[in-house]
Protein backbone atom coordinates (compact mmCIF):
# COMPACT_ATOMS: atom_id res chain seq x y z
CA UNK A 1 0.00 0.00 0.00
CA UNK A 2 1.00 3.68 -0.56
CA UNK A 3 0.29 6.68 1.07
CA UNK A 4 -0.08 10.11 -0.35
CA UNK A 5 1.73 12.49 1.99
CA UNK A 6 1.93 15.34 -0.44
CA UNK A 7 0.49 15.34 -3.51
CA UNK A 8 1.98 17.18 -7.11
CA UNK A 9 0.78 19.00 -9.55
CA UNK A 10 -2.00 16.52 -11.08
CA UNK A 11 -1.70 12.98 -10.04
CA UNK A 12 -4.15 10.54 -11.27
CA UNK A 13 -4.72 6.67 -11.92
CA UNK A 14 -4.48 5.81 -15.32
CA UNK A 15 -4.13 2.68 -17.38
CA UNK A 16 -5.20 2.62 -21.53
CA UNK A 17 -8.17 3.91 -21.62
CA UNK A 18 -11.95 2.61 -21.35
CA UNK A 19 -12.86 1.70 -24.61
CA UNK A 20 -15.58 0.54 -26.32
CA UNK A 21 -18.30 2.98 -25.08
CA UNK A 22 -17.51 6.19 -27.22
CA UNK A 23 -20.88 5.71 -29.07
CA UNK A 24 -22.47 6.20 -25.78
CA UNK A 25 -20.73 9.86 -25.22
CA UNK A 26 -18.28 8.39 -22.67
CA UNK A 27 -14.72 9.24 -23.75
CA UNK A 28 -11.19 7.15 -23.78
CA UNK A 29 -9.22 8.49 -21.35
CA UNK A 30 -6.46 6.76 -19.88
CA UNK A 31 -2.65 7.53 -19.92
CA UNK A 32 -1.30 10.54 -22.30
CA UNK A 33 1.81 8.56 -22.91
CA UNK A 34 0.60 4.88 -23.26
CA UNK A 35 4.55 3.76 -24.48
CA UNK A 36 5.43 4.88 -20.74
CA UNK A 37 2.39 3.50 -19.10
CA UNK A 38 3.16 0.12 -20.89
CA UNK A 39 6.68 -0.41 -20.33
CA UNK A 40 6.33 0.58 -16.55
CA UNK A 41 4.07 -2.15 -15.99
CA UNK A 42 5.73 -4.84 -18.15
CA UNK A 43 9.15 -4.09 -15.97
CA UNK A 44 7.36 -5.21 -12.76
CA UNK A 45 5.33 -8.02 -14.40
CA UNK A 46 2.44 -6.68 -14.57
CA UNK A 47 -0.30 -6.82 -17.74
CA UNK A 48 0.62 -3.69 -19.71
CA UNK A 49 -2.85 -2.69 -19.39
CA UNK A 50 -3.00 -2.34 -15.62
CA UNK A 51 -3.32 1.04 -13.54
CA UNK A 52 -0.72 3.05 -13.11
CA UNK A 53 0.06 6.60 -11.03
CA UNK A 54 0.30 9.13 -13.75
CA UNK A 55 2.15 12.69 -12.98
CA UNK A 56 2.58 15.69 -14.34
CA UNK A 57 4.90 18.35 -14.30
CA UNK A 58 5.82 17.83 -10.74
CA UNK A 59 5.15 14.70 -8.76
CA UNK A 60 4.01 13.64 -5.15
CA UNK A 61 5.62 12.59 -1.79
CA UNK A 62 4.64 9.43 -1.42
CA UNK A 63 5.02 6.53 1.82
CA UNK A 64 5.57 2.88 1.38
CA UNK A 65 3.51 0.99 3.84
CA UNK A 66 4.41 -2.25 2.66
CA UNK A 67 7.06 -3.75 0.60
CA UNK A 68 7.11 -3.12 -3.19
CA UNK A 69 8.46 -4.07 -6.68
CA UNK A 70 7.95 -0.94 -9.17
CA UNK A 71 9.46 1.02 -12.10
CA UNK A 72 9.18 4.74 -13.04
CA UNK A 73 8.72 5.33 -17.00
CA UNK A 74 8.23 8.57 -18.94
CA UNK A 75 9.57 12.03 -17.97
CA UNK A 76 12.03 12.49 -15.56
CA UNK A 77 10.71 14.25 -12.11
CA UNK A 78 13.76 13.81 -9.84
CA UNK A 79 12.59 10.54 -7.89
CA UNK A 80 14.36 10.53 -4.56
CA UNK A 81 13.77 7.73 -1.91
CA UNK A 82 15.09 9.26 1.10
CA UNK A 83 16.76 11.35 -0.56
CA UNK A 84 18.59 9.27 -2.31
CA UNK A 85 17.96 8.97 -6.64
CA UNK A 86 16.18 6.65 -7.92
CA UNK A 87 16.72 5.09 -11.34
CA UNK A 88 14.07 5.20 -14.00
CA UNK A 89 13.29 2.62 -16.95
CA UNK A 90 13.86 -0.49 -14.53
CA UNK A 91 12.51 -2.50 -12.00
CA UNK A 92 13.08 -1.47 -8.48
CA UNK A 93 12.47 -3.23 -4.42
CA UNK A 94 11.59 -0.56 -2.41
CA UNK A 95 11.20 -0.94 1.02
CA UNK A 96 8.30 -0.23 3.69
CA UNK A 97 8.86 2.88 5.02
CA UNK A 98 10.84 4.42 2.28
CA UNK A 99 9.43 8.19 1.55
CA UNK A 100 9.74 8.24 -2.35
CA UNK A 101 10.03 12.15 -3.72
CA UNK A 102 9.26 13.24 -7.03
CA UNK A 103 10.56 16.97 -8.14
CA UNK A 104 10.19 19.17 -10.55
CA UNK A 105 10.30 17.76 -14.57
CA UNK A 106 13.92 18.00 -15.45
CA UNK A 107 13.02 16.03 -18.93
CA UNK A 108 9.72 15.47 -20.27
CA UNK A 109 6.33 16.76 -18.41
CA UNK A 110 4.75 13.30 -17.10
CA UNK A 111 6.23 9.70 -15.29
CA UNK A 112 4.14 7.03 -14.64
CA UNK A 113 4.67 4.63 -11.21
CA UNK A 114 3.69 1.18 -12.13
CA UNK A 115 3.89 -1.25 -8.58
CA UNK A 116 3.57 -4.61 -8.79
CA UNK A 117 0.30 -6.03 -8.87
CA UNK A 118 -1.51 -2.73 -9.89
CA UNK A 119 -2.63 -0.21 -7.98
CA UNK A 120 -6.01 -1.65 -6.28
CA UNK A 121 -9.03 0.53 -7.06
CA UNK A 122 -12.49 -0.04 -8.67
CA UNK A 123 -12.79 -0.20 -12.43
CA UNK A 124 -15.43 1.51 -14.12
CA UNK A 125 -16.48 -0.03 -17.44
CA UNK A 126 -13.44 -2.01 -17.78
CA UNK A 127 -10.63 1.03 -16.89
CA UNK A 128 -9.49 2.27 -13.30
CA UNK A 129 -8.67 5.60 -15.36
CA UNK A 130 -9.65 8.71 -13.86
CA UNK A 131 -11.82 11.17 -15.92
CA UNK A 132 -11.68 14.26 -13.67
CA UNK A 133 -13.98 16.07 -15.64
CA UNK A 134 -17.28 13.60 -14.65
CA UNK A 135 -15.37 12.27 -11.65
CA UNK A 136 -15.20 8.75 -13.11
CA UNK A 137 -12.43 6.75 -12.47
CA UNK A 138 -9.42 5.70 -10.39
CA UNK A 139 -9.36 7.10 -6.71
CA UNK A 140 -12.72 8.72 -6.13
CA UNK A 141 -12.95 10.12 -9.73
CA UNK A 142 -10.55 13.02 -8.81
CA UNK A 143 -6.44 13.99 -8.37
CA UNK A 144 -4.67 12.13 -5.57
CA UNK A 145 -4.69 14.55 -2.46
CA UNK A 146 -2.27 14.07 0.79
CA UNK A 147 -3.83 11.72 3.17
CA UNK A 148 -5.31 9.17 0.33
CA UNK A 149 -4.01 5.74 0.52
CA UNK A 150 -3.80 3.04 -2.20
CA UNK A 151 -3.69 -0.77 -2.18
CA UNK A 152 -2.31 -3.45 -4.78
CA UNK A 153 -3.29 -6.00 -6.19
CA UNK A 154 -1.81 -9.78 -6.38
CA UNK A 155 1.90 -10.17 -7.60
CA UNK A 156 2.24 -12.44 -10.32
CA UNK A 157 4.65 -15.09 -10.57
CA UNK A 158 6.92 -12.80 -12.84
CA UNK A 159 6.59 -10.19 -10.11
CA UNK A 160 7.26 -12.53 -7.30
CA UNK A 161 10.83 -13.71 -9.40
CA UNK A 162 11.97 -10.13 -9.96
CA UNK A 163 11.58 -9.21 -6.26
CA UNK A 164 13.29 -12.52 -5.28
CA UNK A 165 16.08 -11.83 -7.54
CA UNK A 166 16.38 -8.11 -5.99
CA UNK A 167 16.00 -8.74 -2.49
CA UNK A 168 19.68 -11.06 -1.88
CA UNK A 169 20.97 -7.92 -0.38
CA UNK A 170 20.17 -6.21 2.57
CA UNK A 171 22.49 -2.99 2.67
CA UNK A 172 20.55 -0.51 4.79
CA UNK A 173 19.15 1.08 1.33
CA UNK A 174 15.67 2.13 1.17
CA UNK A 175 15.59 0.35 -2.32
CA UNK A 176 17.34 -1.99 -4.60
CA UNK A 177 17.57 -1.60 -8.51
CA UNK A 178 18.62 -4.06 -10.91
CA UNK A 179 21.87 -3.13 -13.31
CA UNK A 180 19.40 -3.79 -16.44
CA UNK A 181 17.20 -1.60 -17.88
CA UNK A 182 14.88 -0.59 -21.34
CA UNK A 183 17.37 0.33 -23.91
CA UNK A 184 17.12 4.16 -24.51
CA UNK A 185 15.94 3.48 -28.64
CA UNK A 186 12.65 1.49 -27.65
CA UNK A 187 11.50 5.04 -26.24
CA UNK A 188 11.46 8.36 -28.49
CA UNK A 189 13.64 11.05 -28.15
CA UNK A 190 12.78 14.01 -25.46
CA UNK A 191 15.04 16.73 -27.23
CA UNK A 192 13.05 19.74 -28.29
CA UNK A 193 11.75 21.40 -30.52
CA UNK A 194 10.33 17.97 -31.40
CA UNK A 195 9.57 17.03 -35.06
CA UNK A 196 6.18 15.40 -34.90
CA UNK A 197 5.35 13.01 -37.58
CA UNK A 198 1.72 13.16 -38.64
CA UNK A 199 -0.11 12.34 -41.72
CA UNK A 200 -2.73 14.21 -43.89
CA UNK A 201 -5.89 14.93 -42.19
CA UNK A 202 -9.79 13.59 -44.13
CA UNK A 203 -9.93 17.98 -44.70
CA UNK A 204 -6.72 18.46 -45.48
CA UNK A 205 -7.48 19.63 -49.04
CA UNK A 206 -9.91 22.04 -47.62
CA UNK A 207 -7.09 24.33 -46.48
CA UNK A 208 -5.47 26.67 -48.76
CA UNK A 209 -2.29 25.59 -50.08
CA UNK A 210 -0.55 28.55 -47.80
CA UNK A 211 -1.35 27.00 -45.16
CA UNK A 212 -0.99 23.06 -46.11
CA UNK A 213 2.37 24.18 -46.85
CA UNK A 214 2.80 25.63 -43.55
CA UNK A 215 1.68 22.99 -41.37
CA UNK A 216 4.29 20.74 -42.12
CA UNK A 217 7.28 24.00 -42.49
CA UNK A 218 6.71 26.02 -39.46
CA UNK A 219 6.73 25.49 -35.88
CA UNK A 220 4.06 25.63 -33.16
CA UNK A 221 4.73 26.75 -29.81
CA UNK A 222 2.39 24.55 -27.11
CA UNK A 223 0.60 27.01 -25.05
CA UNK A 224 -0.33 27.24 -21.36
CA UNK A 225 -4.07 26.82 -22.14
CA UNK A 226 -3.45 22.75 -22.76
CA UNK A 227 -4.44 19.68 -20.55
CA UNK A 228 -4.96 16.02 -21.11
CA UNK A 229 -8.11 17.25 -23.25
CA UNK A 230 -6.16 18.95 -26.13
CA UNK A 231 -2.83 20.60 -26.54
CA UNK A 232 -3.60 24.61 -28.14
CA UNK A 233 -0.94 25.51 -30.22
CA UNK A 234 0.44 28.95 -30.96
CA UNK A 235 1.80 29.82 -34.41
CA UNK A 236 0.63 31.18 -38.06
CA UNK A 237 -3.01 30.53 -38.18
CA UNK A 238 -4.00 27.82 -40.32
CA UNK A 239 -6.92 28.71 -43.23
CA UNK A 240 -9.52 27.21 -45.28
CA UNK A 241 -10.37 27.87 -48.85
CA UNK A 242 -13.74 29.21 -48.08
CA UNK A 243 -15.84 28.54 -44.63
CA UNK A 244 -18.04 25.39 -44.80
CA UNK A 245 -20.29 23.62 -42.56
CA UNK A 246 -19.09 20.01 -41.78
CA UNK A 247 -21.18 17.07 -39.89
CA UNK A 248 -19.22 16.16 -36.42
CA UNK A 249 -17.25 13.21 -36.56
CA UNK A 250 -15.18 10.77 -34.97
CA UNK A 251 -12.06 11.87 -33.43
CA UNK A 252 -8.87 9.90 -32.74
CA UNK A 253 -6.15 10.56 -29.76
CA UNK A 254 -3.35 12.63 -31.95
CA UNK A 255 -6.33 14.44 -33.96
CA UNK A 256 -5.41 17.70 -35.07
CA UNK A 257 -8.32 19.76 -35.20
CA UNK A 258 -8.33 23.87 -36.68
CA UNK A 259 -11.11 25.89 -34.99
CA UNK A 260 -12.13 29.36 -36.81
CA UNK A 261 -9.14 31.18 -35.67
CA UNK A 262 -6.80 28.99 -37.20
CA UNK A 263 -4.97 27.42 -34.19
CA UNK A 264 -4.29 23.79 -34.02
CA UNK A 265 -5.47 22.14 -31.51
CA UNK A 266 -3.91 18.21 -30.61
CA UNK A 267 -6.67 16.09 -28.67
CA UNK A 268 -5.32 14.06 -26.31
CA UNK A 269 -6.44 11.23 -23.74
CA UNK A 270 -9.23 12.85 -22.80
CA UNK A 271 -10.49 14.03 -26.13
CA UNK A 272 -14.42 14.00 -26.73
CA UNK A 273 -15.72 11.44 -29.03
CA UNK A 274 -16.88 13.64 -31.98
CA UNK A 275 -15.47 16.93 -33.17
CA UNK A 276 -16.68 19.77 -35.46
CA UNK A 277 -13.74 21.62 -36.98
CA UNK A 278 -11.76 20.48 -39.43
CA UNK A 279 -8.61 17.83 -38.94
CA UNK A 280 -5.78 19.16 -41.03
CA UNK A 281 -3.74 15.95 -39.89
CA UNK A 282 -3.44 12.69 -37.50
CA UNK A 283 -0.41 12.16 -35.47
CA UNK A 284 0.98 8.67 -35.54
CA UNK A 285 0.64 6.76 -33.12
CA UNK A 286 4.35 6.28 -32.14
CA UNK A 287 5.16 10.05 -31.50
CA UNK A 288 1.94 10.49 -29.13
CA UNK A 289 4.71 9.45 -26.00
CA UNK A 290 6.83 12.66 -27.52
CA UNK A 291 3.61 15.32 -28.11
CA UNK A 292 2.69 13.56 -24.17
CA UNK A 293 6.03 14.73 -22.88
CA UNK A 294 6.16 17.92 -24.27
CA UNK A 295 5.65 21.08 -21.89
CA UNK A 296 3.84 24.73 -22.23
CA UNK A 297 6.39 27.34 -24.07
CA UNK A 298 7.83 24.43 -26.24
CA UNK A 299 7.83 24.13 -29.45
CA UNK A 300 7.24 21.41 -32.20
CA UNK A 301 6.66 20.76 -35.60
CA UNK A 302 5.26 18.71 -38.13
CA UNK A 303 6.51 16.12 -40.60
CA UNK A 304 4.72 14.48 -43.05
CA UNK A 305 4.22 10.72 -43.55
CA UNK A 306 2.41 8.15 -45.32
CA UNK A 307 -0.40 6.11 -43.16
CA UNK A 308 1.49 3.01 -44.53
CA UNK A 309 4.76 4.63 -43.05
CA UNK A 310 3.10 5.29 -39.85
CA UNK A 311 1.43 1.53 -39.62
CA UNK A 312 5.14 0.34 -40.32
CA UNK A 313 6.47 2.48 -37.78
CA UNK A 314 3.77 0.78 -34.99
CA UNK A 315 4.94 -2.31 -36.06
CA UNK A 316 8.24 -1.92 -35.72
CA UNK A 317 7.21 -0.55 -31.80
CA UNK A 318 5.29 -3.54 -31.11
CA UNK A 319 8.01 -5.51 -31.98
CA UNK A 320 10.79 -3.75 -29.11
CA UNK A 321 8.30 -4.02 -26.52
CA UNK A 322 8.07 -7.82 -27.26
CA UNK A 323 11.17 -8.31 -27.33
CA UNK A 324 11.56 -6.34 -23.95
CA UNK A 325 8.99 -8.31 -22.57
CA UNK A 326 10.74 -11.64 -23.55
CA UNK A 327 14.08 -10.33 -22.15
CA UNK A 328 12.58 -10.21 -18.96
CA UNK A 329 11.14 -13.67 -19.39
CA UNK A 330 14.32 -14.96 -20.13
CA UNK A 331 16.22 -13.21 -16.68
CA UNK A 332 13.49 -14.42 -14.99
CA UNK A 333 14.45 -18.35 -16.36
CA UNK A 334 16.63 -20.34 -14.01
CA UNK A 335 19.98 -19.56 -15.09
CA UNK A 336 19.19 -16.01 -16.08
CA UNK A 337 21.29 -13.37 -14.62
CA UNK A 338 19.53 -11.12 -12.82
CA UNK A 339 21.97 -8.04 -11.69
CA UNK A 340 21.19 -5.58 -9.25
CA UNK A 341 22.80 -2.27 -8.02
CA UNK A 342 22.31 -0.98 -4.49
CA UNK A 343 20.98 2.80 -3.85
CA UNK A 344 22.74 5.08 -5.62
CA UNK A 345 25.18 3.92 -7.55
CA UNK A 346 23.64 4.41 -11.04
Amino acid sequence: MIRILKPGLLDTIQDLGRTGFQKYGVIVSGAMDPLACRLANVLVGNPESEATLEMTLSGPVIQFETDALISICGGDLNPLANGEPVPMWRPVFIKKGAKLAFGYAKQGCRAYLAVAGGLDVQAVMGSKSTYLRAGLGGYLGRALQAGDKIPFGPLSNVSEKLINALTGRNDGRPFTASSWCVARDIYPSMKRPAAIRAIKGPQFHWFDAKSQIDFYQKEYEVTAQSDRMGYRLEGRPLNLKQQRDMISDAINFGSIQVPPDGRPIILMADRQTVGGYPKIGQIASVDLSVVAQTKPGERISFTEISPQEAQVLYIEREKLIEQVKRGIFFKNKPGGKMNVQSGPQL
